[in-house]
């Protein structure tokens, strides 16, 4: 078995592990679960620590690492050949900082867990189903078996939220689980068009191969997705430019913009706290990740020619995100909506078609991933303590919660784009390239980068405004004196959950090569693909 495989299945071992264990044994599901994760976690920093960045084409195998290739499915189809499906893994510079990412992730989702009362057997390994999904999307290059894991990464979570959530568990639950089916179906038409599309060039049989599908000149002349010269349309629509806006709406969804974001503040105020962190911490990143590798990976004509039109959703991403989070009164609510704003930094960063901006994106994925978990998590505190997070309930915590009061500032400061933190990077690399591409003739104005950058402002806005209402002047709790008698500070186990993602925030703020210097050559090996186009 290789190293990636021992990634990503060894949740699976947990949860085979759990599922064993008779129901007694409540409290060794835990331990199972955070063994598991601790090991995942340094396998993946020790992969982290040995990539060796590649020049390699990004539609080369050479370009990837850790590689895993095996004939997985073999059917003949008669006239239309042999079905040709591998079990094909790999990592670049792209997916394995998301790979640690997660792993970090998903290690503060089981600490997070560590109070959790109901159904502990089921809670946890369905937990662990989740990591095994998570970790097989990063690192699958065969668009099928990216596609499996896609769609088992959802029945997870649609339990994890329905079950353990809040009152209005259910409909949170659904509603997420209908948005993401709508744009995973349509995906399964692309998926299968690009099938029929594209051939290996060493055997002739037709394949989900990513990296082929990257080629132009492994499509079958007359496809439907054939390159440039393609005549196939839809309503007057070339065929590449409908299978681009198919997987386009499908990732974002996931990243969310608007209008295909109204699921996640639901379900973010319905989940459980450690649901919430990998929702934020993860889950959006998939999005961004699918976009980058997928969408203009594959079509890059078609993301050259809609480029303009991506960086204006997120530009209102941005600003409808910001704008709704200053309106919030439930605490929960407005960090969910600040995600929509920060990860409209993402979408704008792809969209400049820059190597600065398709930097910073990835950054700023990296960095929001880490910096919302903290902030979800913070959230959790809170609501454990005393099970309210309506703002106007709370004011003086400074007083009361000297610790939890300096973390959360730290949190609020990092996530608003404060120079020495990592958000500060990621979003800053954004505004740069976007502003660079209208000089680089990509499409984009500079006004959006101007734009761009009122989501920062916005951003320290809602931020401040929260910090000075909750933590700072008299004391006054909507539950007097019970509530301050249960508002105690944060538990040695919380600190050291907390400790590490603002560690990481200052860290990557003031070294951000470490994350651009295994970075780069990706970077520029992707654009080597939309260049032409341009």
């Amino acid at each position: 078995m290789g190293l990636l495989s021992l990634l990503i299945f060894l949740p699976l071992l947990a949860v085979l592990a759990i599922l064993v264990l008779p129901n007694r044994s409540n409290g060794s599901f835990k331990y199972i679960a955070l063994a598991a994760t601790l090991i995942q976690f340094g396998l993946s920093g020790y992969l982290y620590a040995n990539f060796q960045p590649s020049e390699a084409a990004f539609n080369a195998v050479s370009a990837y690492q850790y590689v895993e290739q095996l004939p997985w499915i073999r059917m003949q189809l008669g006239s239309m050949g042999t079905l040709e499906i591998d079990y094909f893994l790999g990592v670049d510079g792209f997916s394995l900082p998301l790979l640690v990412l997660s792993a970090f992730v998903m290690l503060m989702a089981i600490g997070a867990s560590w109070r959790i009362e109901k159904s502990k057997k089921g809670y946890f390994a369905l937990l662990m189903l989740l990591n095994t999904a998570v970790m097989g999307i990063f690192c699958a290059l065969d668009f099928f078996l990216f596609y499996v894991f896609y769609e088992v990464m959802l029945l997870p979570l649609y339990f994890l939220i329905g079950i353990w959530g809040g009152a209005r568990r259910e409909y949170a639950a659904i509603k997420f689980f209908i948005y993401t089916l709508f744009g995973s179906v349509f995906m399964l038409l692309v998926i299968v068009g690009l099938y029929f599309s594209v051939q290996n060039p060493n055997t002739g049989a037709h394949t989900f191969n990513m990296l082929y599908m990257m080629d132009p000149a492994n499509y079958v002349p007359g496809s439907f997705f054939e390159g440039l010269g393609n005549s196939q349309e839809i309503l007057g629509i070339p065929a590449r430019m409908v299978g681009f806006i198919v997987l386009f709406v499908a990732f974002a969804i996931k990243i969310p913009i608007v209008p295909l974001h109204t699921w996640l503040p639901d379900a973010h105020v319905e989940a459980p706290t450690p649901v919430s962190i990998i929702l934020a911490g993860i889950l959006l990143k998939i999005g961004g990740y699918g976009v980058i590798r997928i969408c203009l990976g594959i079509f890059p004509d078609a993301a050259v020619d809609a480029n303009w039109w991506l960086g204006l959703i997120g530009i209102i991403s941005i600003l409808y995100g910001a704008f709704n989070a200053l309106a919030q009164t439930d605490l929960k609510r407005l960090i969910a909506y600040s995600s929509v704003s920060h990860m409209g930094f993402v979408l704008l960063g792809i969209a400049s078609l820059t190597a600065e901006g398709i930097s910073g994106a990835v950054f700023q994925m990296l960095s929001h991933g880490f910096l919302s978990a903290a902030l979800f998590f913070l959230v959790g505190v809170l609501y454990d303590r005393v099970h309210d997070r309506y703002i106007y309930n709370f004011r003086g915590l400074a007083s009361l919660m000297p610790k939890y009061t300096a973390y959360v500032a730290i949190a609020f400061f990092a996530s608003l784009g404060l120079p020495g933190f990592s958000a500060f990077i990621g979003e800053a690399f954004v505004i740069i390239g976007t502003f660079n591409a209208e000089s680089l003739s990509t499409g984009i104005p500079r006004w959006m980068a101007i734009f761009g950058s009122l989501g920062i402002l916005l951003s320290a806005a809602y931020f401040l405004w929260t910090l000075q209402r909750m933590f700072f002047g008299e004391t006054r709790l909507k539950g007097g004196e019970t509530w301050a008698n249960s508002l105690t500070d944060l538990s040695v186990r919380e600190q050291i959950i907390l400790f590490p993602t603002l560690a990481l925030a200052l860290l990557l703020g003031v070294m951000p090569s470490l994350v651009f210097g295994l970075l780069n050559q990706s970077v520029l090996s992707l654009l080597n693909l939309v260049n032409p186009y341009l």
